[in-house]
């Protein structure tokens, strides 16, 4: 079976997490912690980046920089993971839900601007498939209207729009480090901060809301309780295996580039015969290979597809069931405007499989076994 995702293993992290363990210090914000924070403070030219246990963690952080809270609303994509929303419904922030762009699924700008209200306080931008947002026509309406920006960059670290690294151009920035992302700790995130009043209470946020972080460094001589806060730390342990993965960012970036374009060479004639759909990158935008997906013409051909894949010993599958039809989605928001792309598209999307050191046998195994289905 060619599975749907493998956890990306370079070959040094056991080494590294053994040196870890040899520090005798497992809890956050160790020395391997400072060189995961250092590389992404250096490679993405952010303000300040924290490592967290999740993006889940880091969307949260978010939520309470923004100071959400009950009758305030958080526009963002209904095509997005539960996170994405749960982080402001926790506050009491009310969804508004609005239609995708169906080229890129990432969320309509012209759709932001018809949902914000006096009671608006926030857009989260997330980023599908490491294709980045329109985020000049964003920020606009951002300033226009004096709105927080959140990046969901959960899948595009490593990608970029005009040339910015994706997280950095919003005021907050998250990333995923699941061992379902291209750069992992099994578990972790981060957050990028791009405001600078933001970064000290960030820092208090993190550290169950007192100010241990000034603690550490020397600025005043015992921490207190200053804010709300929780721990949202990464563990030294992950850190280390993601300070690996780190060291080898480039070599991952190249190997699932190669991937993405052997998939997308391979299934063109699918595209010209007007069988299916492919990936769209805008000419602005810099990916990271993250996932390769395929649109069919319909839900039920996607259902077959599927399970001839599976007959075939290859796992694909689909993705995001839009919030907004949800039990929850229903519950904590609401659909603004006409849902025209967001759900029928979601319906024809197909995702294959894409992991680090793929072997090319196998993507082309892949390639012929689509091809396969719609030659029958």
């Amino acid at each position: 079976m060619i599975p749907f995702n493998k956890p990306c293993v370079i070959g040094d992290e056991v080494d590294t997490i053994n040196q870890a363990l040899a520090e005798s210090k497992l809890s956050g914000n160790g020395a391997y912690g400072k060189k995961c924070i250092n590389w992404l403070e250096s490679e993405l030219h952010t303000k300040r980046a924290l490592l967290t246990p999740s993006c889940t963690a880091a969307l949260e952080m978010t939520a309470l920089l923004m100071n959400l809270s009950v009758n305030d609303e958080v526009i963002m994509p209904s095509y997005t993971f539960v996170s994405t929303a749960n982080a402001y419904v926790l506050r009491g922030a009310t969804i508004r839900f609005v239609d995708v762009d169906p080229k890129t699924m990432n969320i309509n700008p012209e759709k932001i601007a018809e949902a914000v209200t006096p009671k608006t306080k926030a857009i989260v931008a997330v980023h599908y498939a490491g294709v980045a947002c329109d985020m000049d026509a964003i920020m606009k309406i951002a300033d226009e209207n004096n709105l927080w920006v959140v990046e969901d960059a959960a899948q595009a670290l490593q990608c970029k729009y005009k040339g910015k690294d994706l997280g950095t151009i919003g005021h907050f920035g998250t990333i995923s480090f699941h061992d379902t992302k291209n750069y992992t700790s099994g578990e972790g995130g981060a957050l990028l901060i791009n405001h600078q009043p933001s970064i000290e209470r960030a820092e208090i946020i993190q550290e169950k809301g007192t100010n241990r972080s000034q603690f550490v460094r020397g600025v005043v001589d015992k921490y207190t309780w200053r804010d709300i806060g929780s721990s949202y730390l990464l563990s030294e342990l992950n850190a280390a295996y993601l300070s690996v993965q780190l060291n080898h960012a480039d070599t991952i970036y190249d190997n699932r580039m190669a991937t993405w374009t052997r998939y997308h060479d391979g299934l063109k004639t699918l595209l010209y015969e007007g069988k299916v759909e492919l990936p769209f990158i805008p000419e602005d935008c810099q990916h990271n290979a993250h996932m390769y997906y395929i649109k069919t013409t319909d839900e039920q051909t996607r259902q077959q597809l599927i399970k001839f894949l599976k007959e075939k010993q290859i796992t694909a599958a689909s993705h995001y069931v839009p919030l907004h039809s949800s039990y929850a989605g229903k519950q904590f928001g609401k659909f603004i405007g006409e849902d025209r792309y967001t759900t029928r598209e979601s319906e024809r999307l197909v995702r294959l499989p894409i992991y680090y050191d793929i072997k090319q046998e196998d993507v082309d195994y892949v390639v012929s076994c689509v091809k396969e289905f719609y030659n029958k």
